[in-house]
């Protein structure tokens, strides 16, 4: 798996601003497209719901502000971004996995663009503010129906390779700030503890995205990246010998060790965006940790080539090139996936030309699902 992550929330990496203009979108995919090809990528990741909106024709939400700078407004002409995006990636022989966030609703509470038909106003009792952002409550029964929704009509519609979610589930911790979903507790928790309660809807969400892609495409993936670190062994032993501050199970009530065990995903994709030589996450120690638990399923590692200059380390040439050699020299794992596309596009420290030149210069066959 040599996959690369194209985020569209804040046009992080396409479309470059956004444009009603259908053209200008396709050009700019095109160029992105063939850049990667020649790199020696063999996988898009492309966020297509990144806050309860679509870049493609949804029955259920609307068009995204990231495309056409109106959430609602429809690209002119008129086309359908996803067909085309999936279209172009397997003429050029690369899956398409299609990126959704299951629980983002509003990005910027005081700056996005919502429609008034937005799901947030038709159901505002599913929705919880948080910092600046809004987030269904993975707490609410139709709340979670409704995600299901959005996902299994993707699946019916399109020839996608996978859906692929990444580590947004309850969301990060903002200090001294408390995440309120006590009305779906009281309402559903009953004899449990919060925490583990938390873990039981991100689980239940987890099988029923499983069970209903399979239903409809056995052959379309379903895929996770979460965050790097699942456990720290000062609160498991067994988790990483690794410092990590939010952890998956503890933070974000992500079981991951329990959809791998149960056969709820086919892939596995955590984020180690740290260093080989980090203090608190060493890449070693934990690239080492997923290799001893992927229970059998495929495991892609999360690199962080935006990282690039940010510190001594990552300003180091070498630094993705040690990285890719111990993926390839781990058992048990299937490949690497980059964040983000800009990154490889600008080829930061020259990664690019490493990957084109070097690493990628012979195609490899993608990983079937085990």
């Amino acid at each position: 798996m040599r996959a690369v992550w194209v985020a569209t929330v804040d046009n992080i990496d396409w479309p470059d601003t956004p444009s009603i203009n259908s053209q200008v979108q396709k050009d700019a995919f095109l160029r992105l497209l063939d850049v990667h090809q020649c790199n020696g990528i063999n996988t898009i990741i492309v966020q297509v719901r990144p806050s309860s909106d679509a870049f493609y024709p949804s029955p259920y939400e609307p068009w995204s502000q990231w495309l056409t700078g109106i959430q609602g407004q429809a690209p002119m002409p008129y086309y359908d971004p996803l067909e085309f995006m999936i279209s172009e990636s397997h003429k050029r022989g690369m899956e398409f996995h299609a990126w959704i966030n299951p629980y983002r609703a509003i990005h910027h509470i005081s700056k996005s663009s919502i429609t008034e038909n937005h799901i947030t106003n038709q159901h505002p009792d599913w929705f919880i503010d948080y910092g600046e952002k809004k987030y269904f409550d993975p707490g609410n029964k139709e709340a979670q129906q409704y995600v299901v929704d959005v996902v299994k009509d993707i699946v019916k519609r399109y020839k996608i390779d996978a859906v692929h979610i990444d580590d947004y589930f309850y969301p990060y911790p903002i200090p001294n700030l408390k995440f309120s979903d006590e009305k779906s507790f009281e309402c559903y928790g009953q004899n449990m503890k919060i925490d583990d309660w938390r873990r039981s809807n991100i689980d239940s969400i987890i099988f029923k995205l499983y069970t209903s892609i399979k239903i409809l495409n056995k052959n379309c993936q379903f895929g996770v990246s979460p965050f790097g670190v699942w456990r720290n062994s000062d609160r498991d032993p067994r988790g990483s010998h690794t410092r990590a501050g939010p952890t998956d199970y503890d933070y974000l009530y992500a079981d991951i060790l329990l959809w791998l065990k149960n056969g709820w995903i086919d892939y596995v994709a955590p984020q180690l965006y740290w260093e080989m030589g980090s203090k608190r996450v060493p890449f070693n120690v934990v690239i080492d940790w997923w290799s001893k638990n992927t229970c059998g399923k495929n495991c892609y590692i999360g690199l962080g080539v935006y990282r690039a200059g940010s510190n001594k380390a990552w300003s180091n040439k070498n630094e993705l090139p040690l990285q890719i050699k111990k993926i390839r020299n781990t058992p048990n794992i299937q490949g690497m996936m980059f964040y983000s596309s800009r990154s490889l596009e600008k080829n930061l420290n020259g990664w690019g030309d490493s990957l084109r030149l070097n690493y990628f210069k012979n195609p490899a066959p993608i990983p079937k699902i085990k």
